[in-house]
């Protein structure tokens, strides 16, 4: 099933969030716990339509941001967390993707849904909403 239509995804808050390998690189200059810098790239079919803006040291960031496109043929949404970093390729920390199929076969109705994800997918082995 594909979806075409008007889509508006509201990003919240992300937490549980882990410190990756590359973020711990300089770890043993310092003690303590270990923040990133986390932002979330919005994907529809390995498409960006947005990302939000990067929060600065803090494992529990909060967004309250919103992305609307129009979409046509969707299959599904990917909402993506990276650590930005100031040189290179920013960090991969974790992921979800979400079926439109899904989300309109479960809500009861095809007009719309209102949720959040509850799978996350990181190489670290955090699975946190």
């Amino acid at each position: 099933m594909k979806f075409n239509g008007y889509m508006k995804v509201r990003i919240g808050e992300a937490v549980g969030l882990q410190p990756t390998r590359w973020s711990l690189r300089h770890s043993l200059f310092k003690k303590g716990h270990q923040f990133l810098d986390p932002y979330i790239a919005v994907s529809v079919d390995q498409v960006r339509v947005g990302q939000t803006s990067t929060k600065q040291k803090t494992n529990k960031p909060t967004y309250n941001e919103e992305f609307c496109t129009t979409v046509s043929d969707a299959r599904k949404l990917e909402l993506a967390v990276f650590h930005g970093t100031p040189i290179g390729y920013d960090d991969f920390v974790a992921n979800c993707t979400v079926h439109f199929q899904d989300l309109l076969h479960g809500t009861g109705s095809s007009d719309s849904f209102e949720g959040w994800p509850s799978k996350w997918r990181s190489p670290y082995g955090v699975g946190q909403s």
